[in-house]
């Protein structure tokens, strides 16, 4: 596997990670963006989607 395909595929994981992140602690105490249940579910619902993808492509690429 080249090394830049999968430092992007490992930033673009941390990425989606920070924003669930970001969306869980929002759910739970209202901080970075003022407790907008529905924004943070599809926050939720987005990170997951690029999880999945990166998975499935790092899991591709090193066959």
């Amino acid at each position: 596997m080249n090394p830049g395909i999968k430092r992007m595929l490992l930033a673009s994981g941390a990425v989606a990670a920070l924003v669930g992140i970001a969306a869980i602690v929002d759910i739970v105490a209202g901080i970075p963006f003022r407790g907008m249940v529905v924004m943070d579910v599809m926050f939720l619902v987005g990170a997951a989607l690029v999880g999945f993808m990166v998975y499935d492509a790092y899991r591709d690429l090193a066959r």
